[in-house]
């Protein structure tokens, strides 16, 4: 049995990146995001490659960060370690130097929202449902979740969608202008004919171009990402975001006091 968190391969110029956590739906523990950290760096290295691939295996992309595996850890000294790994996979995800889609099916929540959202082309099924669902738990988005929200619908449509935390489906999503293209049965598919389609354009041009705009607006993802890990460390002080832990283990309603 594989103990990878992340499958890669690579080849004909394509990488395939699957999270592969299936029985949490592709949640985030330490090790993925350690793991997604040096699988993209192998990624952004190799010459030969030109696009990559992301999805998820079993029945959806990402539930998001693993909430359970976060809290079996009381050590609070070990949340700047895993908010610093999270910069530096999106950072490298976000400028790396191929054009990258997201393939979405089922859940796609929070940090896992966040991760898709870094690509350069989303896809997603039908079935798809989408969620920046941080408020959920008195949190909010990180993995530049503010950064990439605000990119795609602007300031006061991405407060909005953050605040209400509600589940999108793909169509409610594409709607908004936070994904690219709906499917509505074959994903594969429809991923393979765009890759078909890029791969017989000059990626090299297109490349530069995805460069110069993700260098140009990386200090500002830089900014976000310390802030998301400041205002992530006080939320998680505050007595909503430990009604909104009580209430998820417990499968009820939180009783939120704005404190």
């Amino acid at each position: 049995m594989t103990t990878e968190t992340v499958f890669l391969h690579m080849d004909n110029r394509i990488a395939h990146l699957t999270l592969n956590r299936p029985q949490v739906l592709n949640a985030m523990d330490v090790d993925m995001l350690k793991e997604l950290v040096q699988k993209l760096k192998e990624v952004a290295v190799n010459d030969e490659i030109d696009i990559l691939i992301l999805s998820g295996s079993g029945r959806g992309f990402s539930a998001g960060g693993d909430i359970k595996s976060m809290l079996s850890s009381s050590d609070e000294s070990a949340f700047s370690p895993i908010m610093e790994t999270i910069s530096e996979m999106m950072t490298t995800l976000y400028t790396m130097p191929k054009l990258v889609i997201s393939a979405i099916h089922g859940p796609a929540a929070g940090l896992g929202l966040s991760f898709a959202l870094a690509a350069d082309y989303i896809i997603a099924d039908t079935h798809s449902v989408l969620a920046m669902n941080f408020i959920g738990i008195g949190l909010i988005p990180d993995g530049g979740g503010h950064f990439f929200m605000q990119k795609r619908l602007g300031e006061s449509k991405a407060k909005q969608v953050i605040w209400d935390g509600k589940q999108m489906s793909a169509d409610e999503a594409l709607t908004l202008g936070l994904i690219d293209e709906v499917v509505r049965e074959d994903l594969q598919g429809a991923v393979l004919k765009k890759v078909s389609n890029w791969l017989k354009k000059p990626v090299k041009a297109m490349v530069q171009t995805k460069l110069i705009l993700a260098q140009s607006s990386l200090p500002e993802l830089e900014k976000i990402l310390e802030l998301e890990k400041q205002g992530q460390q006080a939320m998680r002080r505050t007595a909503d975001h430990q009604e909104g832990i009580s209430a998820f283990l417990e499968k009820r309603q939180p009783n939120y006091v704005g404190r």
